[in-house]
């Protein structure tokens, strides 16, 4: 039997139920979080992954959308912990908190009604292709931008917009979608944000070119920087991807994924990169806790 985190209580999933008149199944104003926790053989420990900075922009979404529960960012990074233990994970998986208006009435806004939190886990292993890397293709449709629905959020609405390029690269034989913002410029994947290198440099779009605030991101330009690789953040125009010497994806759910060709040209020479492997080998030891520098990244369940 499952359990999962329901409005207060850690109850079996078959309990944790909600309405078809709930207001944001009906209007797409939940405000969602992909949190990581993964099995070390070595130590036969679970390592949570960023629990806090998950939470924290949990926090910091459902300010925009004024929503407010009950749970402390403290209290539900013990809930998650406590959530490993009774479901007894011992593997890889990906922890989903979603808050949601739980009213049950219909009026598209958002004041006046009551914000409750789910918390659930499913086995998760690789997102997308981390080894032999993927294909992508620049897609037709346009990031959406701060003032329609900022993609800075992880509001449940928003992800239309990555359905429609996720299903459009898939249809075209591709793995995976690069999204452009309004003015043209690289913005990132479906869900993943993007870099690229060139010259041993590594370059990824700015926050204000309509990307998510990625907490991967944000460790792989620690990485990055540890490792002597600089990183520029400015604008990426679509045709320097077809020159870039390496391109790959990073996100909770992706991790560190190397792309390998993109709207039919091969990247670099087709194969995953130096630089996107030397990040990837130290990303993959640090999220189980096997780094001294990025120990404070992880938290241990016992």
């Amino acid at each position: 039997m499952e359990y999962v985190y329901f409005e207060g209580k850690i109850v079996p999933e078959d309990q944790a139920k909600i309405s078809v008149k709930t207001n944001s199944l009906h209007y797409g104003t939940a405000i969602f979080e992909g949190i990581r926790a993964y099995y070390d053989k070595e130590t036969d420990k679970m390592w949570g992954l960023f629990f806090r900075e998950h939470y924290e922009r949990l926090f910091q979404n459902m300010k925009v959308l004024n929503m407010e529960i009950e749970e402390t960012i403290d209290q539900l990074v013990e809930i998650t912990k406590e959530l490993i233990k009774v479901n007894k994970i011992k593997s890889d998986i990906y922890i989903r908190p979603l808050v949601y208006f739980s009213d049950l009435k219909i009026s598209p806004k958002l004041i006046g009604y009551t914000a409750k939190i789910t918390i659930y886990t499913y086995p998760l292993g690789d997102y997308i292709d981390i080894n032999d890397g993927i294909k992508a293709v620049v897609s037709s449709w346009t990031r959406l931008n701060d003032n329609m629905i900022p993609p800075r959020l992880k509001v449940a609405g928003a992800y239309v917009n990555s359905a429609f390029s996720k299903t459009e690269a898939i249809l075209n034989g591709a793995d995976e979608a690069i999204v452009l913002n309004k003015n043209g410029f690289v913005s990132e994947g479906s869900a993943e944000n993007i870099f690229i290198v060139r010259n041993g440099k590594l370059i990824t779009p700015p926050l204000s070119d309509d990307i998510l605030e990625g907490i991967t991101r944000r460790a792989i330009i620690t990485i990055a920087e540890d490792l002597g690789y600089p990183v520029e953040e400015r604008h990426i125009s679509r045709t320097e991807l077809y020159v870039a010497d390496e391109v790959f994806f990073c996100g909770t759910g992706a991790q560190v994924s190397p792309v390998v060709e993109i709207d039919h040209r091969k990247v670099g020479d087709g194969k995953p990169g130096k630089i996107t492997k030397s990040i990837q080998e130290v990303y993959f030891q640090a999220v189980r806790g096997r780094v001294e520098k990025y120990k404070d990244w992880v938290i241990p369940i016992e």
